[in-house]
């Protein structure tokens, strides 16, 4: 026989049989179908094209770094993003989160099998003999009935070889199966999978905020190490311009009030460094609640000064197409979009007719020794069809109710991309702001330093008046927290531009996103 005579019509009742054969085993897919969202995202990043030239540019067209912590070259932000990783209880949350999606999915998968159960029992049990039943059961056996003693010799009378009470043994199997006509399990299966992909997909959004959270307190930390030094500095010139203030009286080119002026400006240097000591603390114990750890656990490790982790020469931030693969959160968004969708199709297939296909079979008798007689067999087989009547409503309620929900998901998932659009675009201009502004605040700093200087001398010459020194040193001190300030704004708005831009969750997890079992 060739290939081509398959192409013949195969006879009427063949076709008919096999129609019914597909009806039964797969049957048909009701409600609608899930197509992934294609978000309208503009060519390029506006704030990266109109922001000024500065030393760490972001770029457009490269792909956005998944290591994005090892640009700051710093081997202690990297080691405590790993620890994190590996132990913070969050993100141990999120990996149980997805087992249970899993385990849910396992569970809406198991409605597409028949169901087996094994079944056995004892009863003893005693029939009334003041019933209609055991009364009919007298006549019909020819014993009269006595009034109302009911039927002479009882039931044992009525039912030779039964006695009252007797025992009742039974052990069988039962089983049930639901064909799936419409699709209303298959739907369920894949909101599972969905809610299971949107589960690992949490998972990786906890991750990138994770690293963030990581990054952007051990910047805080250098920062406010950063900001004590200059505190410390600022103590120790206030110091020697009391020193300088109790010279000039001794020398008669000062008096008492420069004196009361300059003891005053050493208490207030030395005031400002407990909050900043208490920020620092803060700081130790938010990384070591961050790495899962005990408060304290950190502070001998982080203990050694450091400055702030430089900036890379260049950040890419790829085009914004790519931000809706990306990003983890809108990832899920799309996920959990898709499970609304398919529960749609559940709530659809509710309003069809469904299909159960029964069976029970074992062994009854009076004894444990009569259960293996042939005798004592008994079996039943059969379909029942649940044909939806008249519910008032409530499954059309039901298919609404989803197609609100489906519509709520889409919605939550605009927004999703429209926020992290937004996310980005500020990020990119918080950053190249923030570095113009470093670059004044540098130059502002040089020159106060200069004023300083100039101001000390002029004082020494008796030309200038103890306020200006005053006034100059203070000027010195705004300045340099400014600057050291600025350079961790600066680093902390570059982590949030990592953030906002998704990366991060690659290279914690270089395996593919975790999808259901299938």
């Amino acid at each position: 026989m060739t290939a081509g005579a398959w192409t013949s019509r195969p006879p009427r009742r063949l076709t008919a049989v096999g129609v019914i054969g597909s009806l039964l085993l797969g049957g048909c897919v009701v409600g609608p179908n899930f197509h992934p969202a294609r978000p309208d995202t503009p060519a390029a990043w506006l704030a990266a094209r109109s922001a000024p030239a500065p030393a760490s540019a972001v770029t457009v067209g490269e792909p956005a770094d998944p290591a994005w912590w090892k640009s700051f070259d710093d081997p202690e932000l990297s080691s405590l993003i790993a620890r994190a990783l590996a132990a913070n209880l969050d993100a141990r949350q999120a990996v149980l989160r997805i087992e249970e999606a899993r385990e849910q999915r396992r569970m809406a998968a198991a409605a597409a099998w028949p169901s087996i159960d094994a079944n056995g029992s004892y009863a003893k049990t005693r029939i009334s003999e003041r019933t209609a039943t055991t009364s009919l059961l007298g006549a019909l056996g020819g014993l009269g009935v006595s009034g109302e003693s009911g039927p002479p010799g009882g039931v044992a009378a009525a039912l030779p070889g039964l006695e009252n009470p007797f025992d009742q043994y039974q052990a069988g199997l039962s089983g049930a199966w639901e064909i799936d006509l419409f699709g209303r399990v298959r739907r369920q299966v894949e909101a599972a999978d969905a809610t299971t992909e949107a589960a690992a997909w949490d998972r990786r959004a906890v991750q990138v905020s994770l690293m963030s959270d990581v990054a952007a307190v051990y910047i805080d930390l250098r920062d406010a190490q950063g900001r004590l030094r200059v505190l410390s500095d600022t103590v120790g010139t206030a110091g020697a311009v009391l020193r300088l203030a109790a010279e000039a009286r001794r020398s008669d080119l000062g008096g008492d009030v420069d004196v009361a002026a300059a003891t005053s400006a050493l208490a207030s240097a030395k005031a400002a460094l407990p909050p900043v000591e208490a920020e620092l603390t803060i700081d130790e114990n938010q990384l070591a609640l961050l790495l899962a750890a005990k408060p304290g656990a950190l502070d001998s490790e982080l203990a050694d000064p450091r400055a702030v982790p430089p900036l890379p020469p260049s950040v890419p931030a790829g085009v914004p197409a790519e931000l809706a693969r990306r990003r983890p959160d809108i990832r899920e968004a799309e996920a959990r979009l898709h499970a609304a969708v398919a529960r749609q199709g559940v709530a659809v297939a509710d309003l069809y007719p469904r299909v159960v296909i029964n069976a029970a079979a074992g062994t009854e008798a009076i004894s444990p020794a009569a259960l293996g007689d042939w005798a004592a067999r008994y079996f039943a087989v059969g379909p029942t069809l649940d044909l939806p009547v008249f519910d008032a409503g409530l499954r059309r309620a039901n298919v609404r109710i989803a197609d609100i929900r489906s519509r709520e998901a889409a919605t939550a998932y605009a927004q999703a991309v429209l926020g992290a659009l937004h996310d980005v675009e500020d990020a990119i201009a918080a950053y190249g702001q923030e570095q113009a502004r470093r670059r004044n605040l540098a130059a502002a700093a040089e020159q106060n330093r200069t004023a300083l200087t100039l101001v000390e001398r002029r004082y020494r010459g008796g030309v200038a008046s103890f306020r200006d020194v005053l006034e100059a040193q203070a000027q010195v001190q705004s300045a340099q927290l400014a600057l050291v300030a600025s350079a961790g704004a600066a680093a902390t708005d570059l982590v949030s531009l990592y953030k906002a831009l998704g990366g991060g969750w690659e290279s914690a997890d270089a395996s593919p996103a975790p999808r259901p079992d299938r």
